[in-house]
C-alpha cells in the first residue's frame, strides 16, 4: 500500500440550499468531472462559502445560553409581580374549588411555589386534599394568597418577615383589602383620563 491509498480525506458537508449562481459556477469547475464529484465539490465550495461569509468566529457558536433552570433573577420577579390575572369576586366565587395548576396560572408563578406558599402559611392558606394529595384551592385561599404575593412579591418581605406581619398586624387582610380597593378606583379613573 502506498501513502495515497492510506490517506483518509475529511469532507465538510453544509446542508443549507446552494445558490444558484454558486451551483452553476462550481458544476462549470474543471476539477470536478464525474457526476460524484460535481455533488462533493459543489457541497464543498458552498461551505467554504458560508464560512467564509459569516462575520462570527467558530468559537462564537460554542457560547453558552443561560439556563433557565434554577432561581429567577430579582430583576424578573420584580417585572412579573404585578402580571396577576385573578378574576372579580363574583366570578371567582362562582367555582367552590381551583386546582393547583389554575391558582399559579392566576398568580404567573410555577405551581412549586404555590405549594411552598401553602406549606409555609399553613394558617392562612388551608387547601383541601383529595386522596390522591391533590391540592384544591378556595376561593377564600386565593384570596388570601393575593395577601400573601402582596407582601412577599410588592413588598418585598422575606418568608419570617412575612409570618411577623401577619402576626403582628391582626387587621392586616382588611387592610389589604382596603389597598385592593382603592387600587381598583385608582386605576378606574386613570382609564376615564385616558379616554378624555
Amino acid at each position: 500500500m502506498t501513502d495515497n491509498e492510506n490517506k483518509i480525506t475529511q469532507i465538510a458537508f453544509s446542508f443549507e440550499e446552494v445558490k444558484p449562481a454558486l451551483a452553476r459556477e462550481i458544476s462549470a469547475d474543471p476539477v470536478t468531472t464525474t457526476s460524484e464529484n460535481v455533488n462533493v465539490g459543489v457541497r464543498i465550495k458552498a461551505f467554504k462559502e458560508i464560512t467564509a461569509n459569516t462575520s462570527t468566529p467558530a468559537s462564537a457558536n460554542n457560547i453558552r445560553t443561560k439556563s433557565t433552570r434554577g432561581r429567577k433573577p430579582l430583576k424578573s420577579i420584580e417585572e412579573g409581580a404585578y402580571l396577576i390575572s385573578i378574576p372579580i369576586d363574583e366570578l371567582l366565587f362562582q367555582r367552590q374549588y381551583y386546582s393547583i395548576g389554575e391558582v399559579a396560572a392566576m398568580f404567573s408563578v410555577n405551581t412549586s411555589l404555590i405549594r411552598f406558599w401553602a406549606n409555609e402559611f399553613d394558617n392562612l392558606i388551608q387547601p383541601r386534599k383529595n386522596r390522591k394529595g391533590d391540592r384544591h384551592f378556595r376561593p377564600i385561599d386565593i384570596k388570601n394568597m393575593l395577601l400573601v404575593h402582596d407582601l412577599l412579591r410588592i413588598r418585598k418581605l422575606t418568608i419570617e418577615g412575612a409570618k411577623d406581619f401577619l402576626k403582628n398586624n391582626k387587621k392586616a387582610q382588611e387592610r389589604f383589602e382596603m389597598i385592593e380597593s382603592m387600587r381598583k378606583i385608582k386605576n378606574f379613573f386613570l382609564e376615564i383620563k385616558s379616554s378624555l
